[in-house]
């Protein structure tokens, strides 16, 4: 799997959870772009752990700021 595949798939992902119907770049912020609070924060990360199987440590969480990250 490569990027573009990643980005496709988080992008899905996403999209349930941007009620603004923003446009998703690599400089969209979460909080900021997307409006996103702490549990919706939490459920997008659910989101993507489920699809690709992995564990994103609340330290790693606090890190991601944007969608390029």
């Amino acid at each position: 799997m490569d990027r573009a595949d990643v980005d496709t798939r988080i992008r899905s992902l996403i999209a349930p959870f941007n009620k603004k119907g923003a446009d998703i770049a690599d400089a969209t912020t979460f909080a900021g772009d997307l409006e996103f609070d702490s549990l919706t924060v939490m459920d997008f990360v659910a989101a993507i752990e489920d699809e690709f199987d992995i564990i994103i440590s609340m330290n790693q969480q606090a890190e991601i700021e944007n969608f390029g990250q």
